[in-house]
Order: C-alpha cells, then structure tokens, then sequence
C-alpha cells in the first residue's frame, strides 16, 4: 500500500513525513506504542525514529522495538543515540548492531544526562564527547544517513544562536544529512532560523520538528524545560479544558492544523511529528497536509 502524496499549493515537490516514537515502559503502553505505528504505517513515512531515555537508559528497548520495525513492517527505522554514559566501544557495538538488523539512519544526539534535563552534561571519559564527534564515528562505521538536533529558539545551554549554530554546522562537517528541530508553536521562530543557517551556509534538510498538543499541561512542561515559547493563544485556546478531552482534542486538531498549513504556505515540504505513541492528531494534521493512505485494490473494486 503507498500513500497518496500531497503537494504544495499550486504543484512542487511532494511532502515527506516522519514519525517520532518512544519506548515504552509497560505492556500497556507497549500495545498503544504499536497501534499508533498501524495507524501511521499506510502514510509511507520517509522514516520512523524510536528514542532514547535519559542516560541512554532505554538502549535494549530502543533497540529491540527498532529491530522489530525493521523486521516486521515496511517502514524504514531510524534508531536515535547519544553519547551519554557509555565508551565508544559500546556505542560502536550499538551502531555494529543496527547495521547487522538492516538498519541504515541514525538519529545522533548528545543526549540528556541521567538525572535529567537541566543537570549538568558530563561526557563518559572514554566516550564521544560531542554529537559531532559520534557523527564521526558513524561515519567511519558504515554508510548511514545520520540526522541531528537542531534548535529554531537555540539550545539551552548555548550562551547566543551564533554558538548555537556552530555546533550545528560541526555536525554537518560531520557528516550529518539532517537536521530535525526541537519543536515550537511559534513559526516565526521556525522561519528565522531558516534564515540564520542559509547564511551560514548550512544546506543540509532542516525539518521542522512537531508536538501535537493532545495534553496542554504536559506540553507546557516539556515546552519549560526545552525553552521553548508558548505563545499565549494557544494558552487560551486549552483554558478550561483539563477535563473535557473531546472538546480538548477537537482544538488541539485545530491548533496543530494551523501550524502546518502555515509551514506549507511558507516552502516546507518535510515534517517530523513527534507522535508521544499516539497517532490521532498526528495524523489528522497529515491529512490537512494532504496525505492519503491509497485504496487497496479490493477496496477500490
């Protein structure tokens, strides 16, 4: 089954979407993990990703959904990993083990430190000690297509977006095919961004990354920690709506509509969805976006 591409207004090249996926921690979450990824199969993502935990602590379970992907389904996995508490040795027996499952992307991040974001990064003495250096290391480990982190309101902890690119920019040098950005609500940032890095001369893909807001409270959260702006009307729009998920969910579709369209009508041709393991809103905004699973033969009969 393919999908039905959709196309920028007035003709263009065809859109591609990604999705990203976490691993899940009970049998639960493990069964909506799985049914968000059927959902989102008959789209033909370009890819899908699965994460990391903080510390790398979800590494077997990263690796074994992503084996799994690959093994079972049509979809082409991306497996995420950083460099955090762990020697390069073990990374590279990591990276060994995705190429032996068929696994040909990489998403490499340096990652968030074990005690969360916020703590302060400490690279693993024996380890890669930046994102760049990894992309290296895969590099020289097989041809993979290699993505990376890039940040449209800059990293935390870089002191100005002049910093912030050039660690951008050594990943490129790198090696890096990709850039997938943090997610924001206010594409004006998006746009400048865009702007900064053609500048620099930075002309790799640069993916606008998205958070379909299906939980205000734990966006505003994930948002806080990430410094990512909120802008006050989407605060209003959730007002009032912690217990009213229908009513909730019909202008999270809204909101998140609103913002690919918006990314549409300004050039943007690749979007990457962070999917939290549900696919309701991520793929209504594919529809918008006008992505379309194709009838089956039968179906078409």
């Amino acid at each position: 089954m393919e999908a039905t591409r959709g196309k920028r207004p007035g003709g263009g090249p065809n859109l591609a979407v990604s999705f990203e996926f976490f691993p899940p921690k009970t049998a639960e979450m493990e069964a909506s993990l799985w049914k968000a990824v059927e959902r989102l199969a008959p789209l033909c993502p370009h890819f899908v990703s699965v994460t990391y935990g903080a510390g790398g602590s979800t590494r077997d379970r990263t690796h074994q959904i992503v084996a799994r992907i690959a093994r079972e389904t049509d979809l082409r996995p991306a497996a995420h990993l950083t460099c955090v508490d762990a020697s390069r040795e073990e990374i590279e027996e990591v990276i060994y083990a995705y190429w032996d499952a068929g696994v040909r992307h990489i998403v490499a991040l340096r990652g968030d430190p074990a005690e969360g974001v916020g703590a302060r990064y400490r690279p693993h003495p024996h380890g890669f000690q930046t994102t760049a250096e990894l992309v290296e290391g895969i590099r020289r480990i097989g041809n993979f297509e290699i993505s990376v982190s890039a940040y449209p309101e800059k990293h935390p902890e870089s002191p100005d977006f002049d910093t912030d690119i050039d660690v951008l920019a050594a990943k490129v040098d790198a090696g890096a095919t990709r850039a997938i950005t943090q997610f924001f609500f206010d594409n004006a940032y998006f746009y400048r961004y865009r702007d900064r890095l053609a500048a620099r001369g930075i002309d790799i893909p640069v993916v606008p990354g998205i958070l379909p807001i299906s939980n205000f409270a734990q966006a505003a959260r994930f948002a806080e920690r990430c410094g990512t702006h909120i802008p006050e009307s989407f605060a209003a729009r959730f007002e009032g709506l912690d217990q009213d998920p229908e009513t909730r969910l019909l202008v999270a579709a809204s909101v998140v509509a609103e913002q690919v369209l918006d990314l549409l009508d300004n050039g943007v041709s690749d979007f990457h969805f962070y999917t939290l393991n549900r696919a309701e809103l991520v793929y209504a905004a594919c529809h918008m976006l006008g992505l379309r699973p194709a009838l089956t033969t039968s179906a078409a009969a």
